[in-house]
Order: structure tokens, then C-alpha cells, then sequence
């Protein structure tokens, strides 16, 4: 016969009720009627106390372990905690360590799985990626080994475009260096006071020829502007400031305008960005920081992008605890903007 809890209380009170009834029988006073009832009472109260310390206090909670158990073994680990006396029952307090700690697997899981997934598509990018100026320089020097180097004009131009093609290779293997060393907080950020309008003028002396050659004008607001201090990693925010700016130049109209806006705070500075290029969508727009991810890939490629700047900028305000935030309008403009700290 299987043993439930109802009747191992059914058990276990006929035994208390026996001795109990057997042990009154001995004195001389008790009637009949008395002997009933101690028996009865004494049935009714082993009977309620063993099957409620048997099927609520013990089975269920080792029966709910069991099924904890047995779920861990078939990799399901969805488990919810449903019990009751959670205060004081020590099974209780066991099933509920395990689910805890089988909850805490399952995030650590879906973690791993992320980041595997992350990996996967991390590493389809980068091969994308490294293939297609490998596969252009290697197509420009075979065709010269074939015989183009004969020729001194093909071979000048064939050699210029494989170069391009390196050049492009090495942008991007630096790029994914920094952008690996900023994650994983190799590159130690070095906060000093700054004067950031004399950064932006740098940038600007720097960017000025390609700037010229798309008629774009370079501008520093508000006009008059001589200093504003904050508290940065010099060499960090210059590349900040030089990849919006540089971007602007690329990917704006011709004959626009990039500007750099500094607004003061109480405690710290607002810088804008801003072009007035043909803008960027909304379903573009959030996913611009994403790596590789380009608006215009074909466009992207032609003028040297390598889809990783905007990740790098990202990762580099995120460590001067600094958000970006960007606005886009067609055919209107662009505008990045974030906030540093004052300088005292």
C-alpha cells in the first residue's frame, strides 16, 4: 500500500489515541464516556498535528525540491518560489536557496548567451569587414604580377588603390584596438583641466583642407568664445570632437556648415555639433552608435569610414560619465551634444 501523508496522520494517531486510552484505563475513575472521549480528542488532535507537520511542513517542500531537482536535470530553470510558513519552515528556506541560486544561474546563462550571440555577430562584422580591403589590395597587386606593373601609368594607379585599400585596413584594425582597450578599461582615462574651445580650434586647423574642398564652413559659437575649462582627458575628447566634426564635414551638404556650440552651466558645459547635411532617419538614428553599423555603407566606405567612431565616442564619454544625446531633421541637420565638467 502507498503511504500518503493522510494516512501515515491516520497512523500515527491511532497509535497516540491506543496509548492514551490504554494508559487512562488504568485509573479507576475514568468511565467509559471519558475514555471516548480523551480517545477521539486525542485521534482528532495527532491526527491535524502529523498531517499538517507531514504534508505542509515536510512533503510538499521536499516534494517541491524534488521537482527543483528534477527541472535542473532537464535544464529547465524557470522556478518559481511558491510556498507558504516561508519564516520559519527550514525546508521551506532550502527550496528556497536552491531557487535562488538556480535564478541567479539562469541570468548568469542568458548573459553568457548574449555575449556569445554578441560574439558571433561581432566577429561576422569584423570579417566583413577585414575582407574587403584585403580582397581589393590583393585584386590590385595580382593584376600587377599579371602584368600590369609593366605598364608604369596602371601600375601607378593600381599600386595608389591598393595603398587606399591598406590605409583603410589599418583605420580600421586601430580603431577596433581602441575600441577594445576603451571597453575593457585598459585605456586608463587621464583627467586634467582643459581649455575645450582651444581643442575645438586644433580640430578645426586640422580638418580645414577637407573642409575647404566641400565649401563647408567651420564655426565656433557663441562668436568671440576664448576659453572654457573642463575637466576631460585631452587626448579622448579631442578624437571626440574630431570624429563629429569630421563626420559632419564628410556626410554634410556641400557648401554647409559644421558648428561647435558651448553652453555654460552651473556646474558643467553643454557642447552641440552641429551640421546642416541632409539629416538622418528615425530608424537609422537609433542605432548609429551600434559597431559597424553605417547609414550609408556604400557612402561610408567611399569616404574612409570604418562604422566604429561613433562606438569609440560612446565608450569615451561613458568614462567621463557623459551622455550623447543626437537630434536629426531631414534635410535639415544633425546635432550632437553632451555635457563635461567645469574646470575648476
Amino acid at each position: 500500500m502507498k503511504l500518503s501523508p493522510r494516512w501515515i496522520a491516520f497512523l500515527l494517531a491511532g497509535i497516540v489515541s491506543s496509548i492514551t486510552m490504554l494508559f487512562l484505563s488504568f485509573i479507576p475513575e475514568c468511565t467509559t464516556n471519558i475514555l471516548f472521549v480523551a480517545g477521539a480528542g486525542s485521534f482528532l488532535t495527532a491526527f491535524f498535528t502529523a498531517y499538517v507537520m507531514l504534508d505542509i511542513l515536510l512533503l510538499k517542500e521536499v516534494k517541491q525540491i524534488y521537482d527543483t531537482l528534477q527541472k535542473l536535470k532537464i535544464g529547465d530553470l524557470d522556478i518559481n518560489k511558491k510556498s507558504v510558513f516561508r519564516s520559519f519552515n527550514p525546508f521551506n528556506k532550502l527550496n528556497n536557496e536552491i531557487s535562488d541560486y538556480v535564478n541567479a544561474k539562469q541570468t548568469e546563462i542568458d548573459e553568457l548567451k548574449r555575449m556569445e550571440a554578441f560574439r558571433r555577430e561581432f566577429l561576422a562584422d569584423v570579417s566583413h569587414e577585414l575582407k574587403t580591403p584585403i580582397f581589393a589590395a590583393q585584386g590590385f597587386v595580382h593584376t600587377l604580377l599579371d602584368g600590369a606593373k609593366d605598364d608604369p601609368s596602371v601600375a601607378k594607379r593600381f599600386l595608389k588603390k591598393a595603398a587606399k585599400s591598406l590605409d583603410g585596413l589599418d583605420a580600421l584594425v586601430r580603431d577596433l584596438v581602441v575600441l577594445t582597450q576603451v571597453e575593457t578599461g585598459d585605456i586608463k582615462m587621464n583627467f586634467e583641466i582643459v581649455d575645450i574651445v582651444s581643442i575645438t580650434e586644433d580640430i578645426f586647423e586640422q580638418l580645414e583642407n577637407k573642409a575647404d574642398k566641400r565649401g563647408i564652413h567651420l564655426k565656433i559659437k557663441p562668436k568671440g568664445i576664448k576659453e572654457c575649462a573642463v575637466v576631460a582627458d585631452a587626448q579622448r575628447i579631442y578624437q571626440v570632437l574630431t570624429n563629429f566634426i569630421d563626420n559632419g564635414i564628410k556626410y554634410g551638404k556641400e557648401n554647409g556648415r559644421v558648428s561647435v556650440e558651448f553652453q555654460e552651466f552651473d556646474e558643467h558645459y553643454l557642447i552641440v555639433v552641429e551640421d546642416d547635411g541632409p539629416g538622418i532617419s528615425a530608424d537609422h538614428l537609433a542605432r548609429i552608435f551600434e559597431r559597424f553599423y553605417r547609414v550609408d555603407k556604400s557612402r561610408s566606405r567611399e569616404t574612409g569610414g570604418t562604422g566604429l567612431g561613433l562606438a569609440i565616442v560612446k565608450h569615451i564619454l561613458n568614462a567621463h560619465k557623459s551622455t550623447i544625446n543626437v537630434t536629426s531633421t531631414a534635410e535639415t541637420g544633425t546635432r550632437f551634444s553632451f555635457t563635461l565638467s567645469k574646470g575648476i
